[in-house]
C-alpha cells in the first residue's frame, strides 16, 4: 500500500478543506458520546493533533504516536496555543512496544491509519492488547462497501463502475490505501477480545465536495450538524466515506 510519508506535504496544505474539517469534527462529536470516562489515551497515528488535543482539553492524558516530525511539532505548537498538555512520540504501530512498553489506556484511538496498513487484523490485535479492561477502541478505515459513491456523486462513471467490488483505491492525496468492510472490522475487533458498541458513517452528505474546497463559515454549522445525523442513521450511514466504530474490551 501506499505510504502515508509520501503525500504528508498535500495532506498539511488542505487541512482546513471541507473535507478535512468535517471529517475531524465528526470523529470528534461521535467519540465523545463513548468516552465520558476516559482519563488516559493513546493516539497511534496522530498526525496533527486534532483528535488528541481535543482529548487533552477534556482533561485527559494523551500519549500521541505519529512517524512524522513535522507534524508531532504541529501538535506540540497547537498544544501549546490551546494551553494543553499532549506527550508525544515518533515512531508507528510497529514500535509500540519499544515506545509504550506494557502500557494499556481507557481509551485507543486509530483514525486515518488502516488504509495504509497491510496486515490490518494484525494492527486491530495490537491495537486492542494497548486498551484497558472496559476500555474504548475507535477506528475508522475507508468503507470498502461503497468506494463507488464519490465517483459517482462527481459523475466520474468509469472510475464508478471500477470501484464495485474493488479493495483498493486511490485516495484524494494521490496515494494508493486499502479499504475494508465493517464486517471485516467486526470480525478482527471481536477476535482480539473486543465487542463492537456502535458504528457511524463519516463524511456522509459532503464526500462528493472538491478536495480543496474551504468550508463556508456560514453554514458550516449546520453542515456538521447534518453529517452527525446522516453518520448515525441508516440508511445513510452505510455510505459514509469512512466507517467509525467503537469496541469495548470486554
Amino acid at each position: 500500500m501506499g505510504s502515508f510519508r509520501e503525500v504528508e506535504i498535500v495532506w498539511s496544505e488542505r487541512l482546513g478543506s471541507l473535507r478535512n474539517v468535517v471529517r475531524q469534527q465528526v470523529i470528534h462529536r461521535q467519540l465523545t458520546n463513548h468516552t465520558n470516562t476516559a482519563s488516559t489515551a493513546l493516539d497511534v497515528g496522530c498526525g496533527q493533533g486534532t483528535q488528541a488535543i481535543e482529548l487533552a482539553a477534556r482533561g485527559v492524558e494523551v500519549t500521541g504516536i505519529d512517524p512524522s516530525r513535522d507534524l508531532l511539532e504541529t501538535l506540540a505548537a497547537t498544544a501549546k496555543e490551546r494551553g494543553v498538555t499532549v506527550e508525544t512520540l515518533q515512531g508507528t504501530l510497529e514500535d509500540l512496544d519499544r515506545l509504550v512498553g506494557a502500557t494499556k489506556y481507557d481509551l485507543v484511538t486509530a483514525h486515518g491509519l488502516m488504509m495504509y496498513l497491510d496486515d490490518p487484523e494484525a494492527a486491530v490485535s495490537a491495537l486492542a492488547a494497548r486498551v484497558a479492561g472496559g476500555g474504548t477502541l475507535s477506528i475508522t478505515f475507508r468503507n470498502g462497501a461503497a468506494l463507488a459513491y464519490r465517483p459517482g456523486l462527481r459523475r466520474q462513471w468509469q472510475r464508478a463502475l471500477a470501484s464495485f467490488d474493488a479493495t483498493t483505491y486511490v485516495n484524494e492525496l494521490g496515494a494508493e490505501a486499502r479499504a475494508h468492510t465493517l464486517e471485516e472490522m467486526t470480525a478482527w475487533c471481536e477476535a482480539s477480545g473486543l465487542q463492537v458498541e456502535r458504528w457511524y458513517g463519516v463524511r456522509v452528505l459532503t464526500d462528493g465536495v472538491p478536495a480543496d474546497e474551504i468550508p463556508d463559515q456560514h453554514t458550516l454549522a449546520d453542515c456538521i450538524a447534518a453529517e452527525l445525523e446522516a453518520g448515525s442513521r441508516d440508511p445513510y450511514r452505510h455510505l459514509g466515506s469512512q466507517l467509525h466504530v467503537i469496541a469495548r474490551a470486554r
